[in-house]
């Protein structure tokens, strides 16, 4: 998991927990994977469609089963999206940002033409391309 941006995008600063104190990185790729995890199990189990219901915390493929595309918080919005690869992309915004799918699916049309079409890039390792990374940027200034 790579996080992009910045305080400027974010309400609050993403490396600092409730007392104030600086938290690893690592720390918060985990809580987030685990929270991610939680919500596509959770709402899979909920889904009134299906009659076959999946165990909570079975691992479910992209695009299985029910899935959620936001929720909010009295201090943020959260907004998630999964492509067909596994690719997750996630904003996280004001609690009022209204919604953020298409914006969503841009970011993965940036991703898809500067990182996976990149004959540099090797999948699965950190994203290192200064183009993909100065457009991203550009982009959630100007949607934040």
């Amino acid at each position: 998991m790579q996080f992009f941006g910045g305080t400027e995008i974010s309400p609050v600063s993403a490396g600092v927990n409730g007392v104030g104190e600086q938290r690893p990185h690592d720390q918060d790729h985990k809580l987030m994977f685990g929270l991610l995890f939680s919500l596509k199990s959770l709402t899979a189990k909920m889904d009134p469609t299906t009659p076959d219901k999946a165990n909570l915390g079975v691992p479910q493929l992209p695009g299985q089963g029910c899935s959620f595309h936001s929720f909010r918080t009295n201090t943020y919005k959260l907004t998630f999206m999964e492509s067909p690869s596994g690719i997750k992309i996630i904003l996280v915004t004001h609690p009022r940002t209204g919604d953020l799918r298409e914006s969503l699916k841009y970011i993965y049309n940036l991703y898809v033409e500067y990182v996976v079409k990149n004959p540099l890039y090797t999948p699965g390792t950190p994203i290192r391309c200064e183009l993909f990374n100065t457009t991203l940027d550009q982009y959630v200034r100007s949607i934040s």
